[in-house]
C-alpha cells in the first residue's frame, strides 16, 4: 500500500504525517489491497471558517470502487481523526456489501431474510424516481439548464459525442463536466 500524505496551502507536520500513515495503513487491512491512498490536508484562510479551518480528504480505490471521505475541523488532528473514522466505516461498509452480494441466498428463507435486511439497511433508500425525455444538447446548454433548475448537477445527452454526461457545481463555484471514456 502506498500512502501519499500532502498539504494544500499548508505544510503537514511530521507527527501528523506519521499518525496519518499509521492509521491509514491499519484501516487498509480491511481489504488487503496494494492500492494507493491519497491523504490531503487543506488549510482555509477564511477567518469566518475558524471552526472548520482544516479539511482532510482521503481517497483510494478499493475493490474497483473509489472510496473518498472528507472531514473539517478546527485543528489538523481532529480533522484527521474524523476523516479516518469515516474512512474505516466506508471500507467496512463496502466489504460487507460485497460479501452479501456474493452469497447465494437460500430460496426457502428468501422472504424472511429480505425483510430483516431491509430493516437493517435503512441508510440507502430510493425515495423518488424521475423520468424525463433526454434530448441532445451541448455542455453549455446543460449548464444553463442546471442553473435554471437550481440543481447541483445535471445529467444530459451530449449532442457532439452522443454520450451521456454530467455537469456539476464544484465547491469553488466553477462547473465540472464528467464524460465517459
Amino acid at each position: 500500500m502506498t500512502i501519499r500524505v500532502h498539504g494544500k496551502n499548508m505544510r503537514v507536520a511530521d507527527g501528523v504525517r506519521e499518525i496519518a500513515e499509521d492509521r491509514v495503513e491499519h484501516a487498509g487491512r480491511i481489504f488487503d489491497s496494494g492500492s494507493d491512498v491519497d491523504v490531503e490536508f487543506t488549510e482555509s484562510g477564511n477567518p469566518r471558517q475558524a471552526g472548520e479551518k482544516y479539511r482532510v480528504e482521503i481517497t483510494t480505490n478499493a475493490a474497483g470502487r473509489i472510496v473518498r471521505v472528507e472531514a473539517d475541523a478546527g485543528d489538523e488532528r481532529t480533522a484527521l481523526d474524523l476523516a479516518l473514522d469515516r474512512y474505516e466505516r466506508q471500507l467496512r461498509r463496502l466489504k460487507t456489501r460485497l460479501i452479501q452480494r456474493n452469497r447465494i441466498p437460500n430460496k426457502e428463507l428468501n422472504q424472511v431474510s429480505s425483510q430483516s435486511d431491509d430493516d437493517e439497511d435503512r441508510g440507502v433508500q430510493i425515495v423518488r424516481t424521475k423520468r424525463f425525455l433526454m434530448k441532445p444538447m451541448s455542455a453549455e446548454e446543460a449548464v444553463l439548464q442546471m442553473e435554471m433548475l437550481g440543481h447541483e448537477f445535471f445529467f444530459f445527452l451530449d449532442a457532439d459525442s452522443d454520450r451521456h454526461c454530467v455537469v456539476y457545481r464544484r465547491r469553488d463555484g466553477d462547473v465540472g463536466l464528467i464524460e465517459p471514456e
